[in-house]
């Protein structure tokens, strides 16, 4: 792992100013959860929607005997330790332990199948996997078995609350790793601490890395632009594999002292009821999570007093949405954020008193990140015309793990290159109104159209195919592939489409929901597929669709 040569220059040029104004505040997670441990180890910094509580005395304790278990094992600093959990309390101690001996943590998303696991656990070179052996009807464990022998870096695999008994479990390794003292290291905030996996254009996963004063320094510029402190409560049901779980639901509440609730599964008037049982003040979740919670509390006449910031993306949220938060919840601001994997929360929300306005119209306000807007020659536009955002601060990534990634994602100058369309607008503001990135956003992760494409034509009855996102009332977008049949007169179905999507075992959410037989594609002079136009025609056959037809 290296860091990518753009960013090199940049991050040396701007380390001595970032230390000093405290954007990088060279501790890692281990050394919050330890001082907080040591002044307050009865205070509970997490809850769960089962009922638990973790102290941060019990989770400091955990997190020792998982790192000394670890050690046991021969892991060392710098070895890649990944897991595919729900939101579980195992996670926060698994988190802290790999911060305390300098590991590199890997979340792999739980509704990832063998495709994309056996991808992420070689090309993160993992040395330590933990799973649940199943969970909602899945089988991991017989998943991984299938893949293990093709994985040689891989140590061992620990499963996490097992429904079958084994040798290798989270809970073995805690009781092995009680009363031995793990060695700690010397750990350099400014190494590697995290790789996250998204969908690249190629249809090959991109590993992000992230360092321990990247998140940090994310975290903390949410805690001052929010003001939050010991009193907040963070509701967290985004998943703890996805950026926002990790980071605002299991870190930042270490940063501010205060405490997060997660949610294992998202049920909107389970939402409400905890909301009001643990006294959750601000959330930090995709828009569909809003647009449910809103609505739950309409039906249910509850106006959830506790709740004052809301922050959502991932998917277009409509002015009327944002409005319609302070008309039903009694005092809180809900608004668009702006970010990615990559440069996460480039905007935080516009939350003045006054700012309703600007919260619905915009996608947030630019805090601790440079932007600048370009066109196709990478020239800058005007205030107010649109192209592609480029942004650097001290929060963003340091590269990809593959190096060849890197080639083509920052300019010069070590601005990351987003792929999203904008425009700069008054107040720091930013407005996103297009994507140049082939990608779509459902329900806040990306999907590859071109990993989708690729399984696709394994069919016989396809010729060619083209995968472009279409709206999706509650995700945002979903998945619609144009088709060019081998033969005119036996198109294939919907349903032949999607057993080749389970033959190559890719996850469900990838899956086409809708499929358009089509005799030709638009394109360009030089024959390439005009997906713009493709997604327009997709946009104008939904809209004139019979009221209520399901999309």
């Amino acid at each position: 792992m290296q860091i990518a040569e753009a960013l090199k220059a940049y991050r040396a040029q701007n380390k001595s100013a970032w230390e000093a104004s405290g954007a990088w505040k060279n501790r890692t997670l281990a050394d919050e959860v330890l001082r907080r441990a040591e002044a307050s180890p009865d205070r509970s910094v997490y809850s769960f929607d089962d009922g638990d509580e973790l102290s941060y005395g019990a989770l400091m304790q955990e997190a020792l005997a998982l790192a000394a278990a670890f050690q046991q094992m021969g892991l060392a600093k710098g070895d890649v330790v990944s897991f595919q959990l729900p939101n579980w309390r195992e996670v926060a101690s698994l988190d802290v332990a790999c911060a305390y001996l300098g590991l590199v943590l890997c979340p792999i998303i739980p509704i990832y199948r063998a495709k994309e696991v056996q991808f992420i656990l070689r090309a993160s070179r993992a040395k330590l996997h933990l799973a649940a052996d199943a969970y909602r009807g899945f089988d991991y464990r017989t998943m991984l078995d299938g893949m293990i022998s093709q994985l040689p870096e891989l140590k061992a695999v620990v499963y996490v609350r097992p429904e079958q008994p084994c040798a290798n479990t989270f809970g073995n390794m805690i009781d092995q790793g009680k009363g031995r003292a793990p060695v700690r290291p010397a750990v350099d905030a400014s190494a590697f601490k995290l790789i996250l996996y998204t969908s690249g254009t190629t249809g090959v996963p991109k590993g992000v890395l992230h360092d321990h004063n990247s998140i940090r320094c994310i975290l903390d510029t949410s805690i001052r632009h929010w003001n939050l402190g010991p009193d907040d409560v963070m509701l967290m049901p985004s998943p703890v594999t996805h950026i926002t779980g990790i980071g605002s639901g299991v870190e930042l509440p270490v940063c501010c002292g205060g405490k997060t609730a997660f949610m294992e599964k998202w049920n909107a008037e389970a939402a409400v009821a905890y909301i009001k049982r643990v006294g959750a003040t601000v959330s930090v979740a995709a828009t569909p999570f809003l647009v449910e919670l809103v609505d739950a509390a309409k039906r249910l006449g509850e106006g959830l007093p506790s709740m004052r910031l809301f922050a959502c993306g991932g998917a277009a949220v409509p002015p009327e949405v944002i409005r319609s938060v302070s008309e039903t919840l009694s005092r809180c601001r809900a608004f668009r954020v702006y970010g990615s994997t990559e440069t996460p929360m480039i905007t935080q929300g516009f939350v003045g008193a006054g700012d309703l306005e600007l919260a619905a119209n915009s996608d947030g306000q630019i805090v601790g990140f440079e932007v600048k807007v370009v066109d196709d020659k990478g020239l800058q536009v005007a205030a107010g015309q649109e192209g592609e955002i480029l942004a650097r601060g001290p929060g963003m990534l340091l590269g990809y793990m593959d190096q060849a990634h890197n080639t083509d994602a920052f300019d010069p100058s070590g601005y990351f290159r987003t792929g999203d369309l904008g425009r700069l607008v008054p107040d720091s503001g930013i407005v996103i109104t297009g994507r140049k990135k082939d990608l779509i956003i459902r329900g806040g992760e990306n999907i590859s159209a071109k990993e989708i494409e690729d399984v696709l034509h394994r069919h016989p009855a396809v010729r060619e195919v083209s995968v472009v996102a279409m709206p999706h009332a509650r995700l945002g977008e979903g998945v619609c592939a144009y088709v060019i049949p081998a033969d005119a007169d036996h198109p294939p179905t919907l349903e032949a489409l999607l057993a080749v999507c389970a033959d190559a075992r890719v996850a469900k959410q990838k899956w086409p929901e809708r499929i358009e037989i089509v005799s030709s594609f638009p394109r360009t002079a030089t024959g390439k597929i005009q997906k713009n136009e493709l997604r327009k025609m997709i946009y104008q056959k939904l809209a004139s669709d019979a009221p209520g037809q399901e999309q």
